[in-house]
């Protein structure tokens, strides 16, 4: 199986933008995306660390996933299945990083990306994409 790596921290967060600033300033980080739901999207140049808006319903602030960047999700789901475990189900198309969401034994969500965290790419890009590489 192809070696995954962890390229993706989401953080739940009251205040998103406190917290990018803080990023920014102690760390060096750079902002990738600002939402309109509120979420910041940052980067060192390799992790993407997303902040997100903590909606009344969810759960206190905190981790609330972490992302994998994946050559074959394929595969994944594949090892996942032989392991006893659901597949990856698709993320909703509004999300800019992830095509996958899934959980471990544990209850921990995890997303995994074939096309990276280093670059906003939403489903329709995504279907284009894939659309080209079949014609051509």
């Amino acid at each position: 199986m192809a070696r995954s790596r962890i390229r993706h921290l989401a953080i739940k967060s009251a205040d998103p933008q406190r917290l990018s600033d803080f990023y920014q300033q102690a760390f060096g980080m750079d902002v990738l995306l600002s939402s309109d739901s509120g979420a910041v999207y940052l980067s060192d140049g390799y992790i993407t660390l997303a902040l997100l808006k903590c909606r009344p319903e969810d759960a206190p602030p905190g981790i609330n996933h972490f992302g994998f960047s994946v050559e074959d999700a394929g595969v994944v789901g594949d090892t996942l299945q032989s392991m006893g475990l659901p597949e990856p189900t698709e993320r909703p198309s509004n999300r800019p990083y992830a095509e996958l969401r899934g959980m471990d034994p544990d209850g921990n969500l995890y997303d995994l990306s074939v096309h990276g965290y280093e670059k906003e790419e939403y489903l329709p890009e995504r279907e284009a994409e894939k659309t080209k590489e079949e014609v051509g």
